[in-house]
């Protein structure tokens, strides 16, 4: 059995790296350092694989019978999951334009 509060924990951990490294990779861009934001946008992608995995235990364990514990960090957990998603989504599309506009 998954332990929940471990579980929640990776969740915020991985998200938030990925979420950092995002914003990170952004300066990164607008300095021109196109390289290396992308080798960032790669890494918050392997950070937000591992918050994604954590996720997906927890769901198999609830087997969509509501066996998993619902608590205001869990939920505090998937915000930063899905904001983490959304960052890298976003992140990449401005680092092309960054690069486009370099050219």
């Amino acid at each position: 059995m998954l332990d929940l509060e471990e579980a929640v924990m990776g969740i915020i951990v991985n998200a938030g790296q990925s979420r950092s490294l995002c914003f990170e990779a952004l300066r990164q861009a607008r300095e021109g350092q196109f390289a290396q934001a992308t080798a960032l946008l790669a890494e918050a992608t392997e950070a937000g694989k591992a918050a994604h995995a954590v996720q997906t235990k927890l769901i198999e364990a609830d087997e969509g019978e509501g066996k998993t514990k619902m608590t205001l960090v869990m939920v505090h957990a998937q915000d930063h999951l899905m904001t983490s998603i959304l960052c890298r989504e976003l992140a990449s599309e401005l680092v092309e334009v960054y690069r486009r506009q370099a050219r």
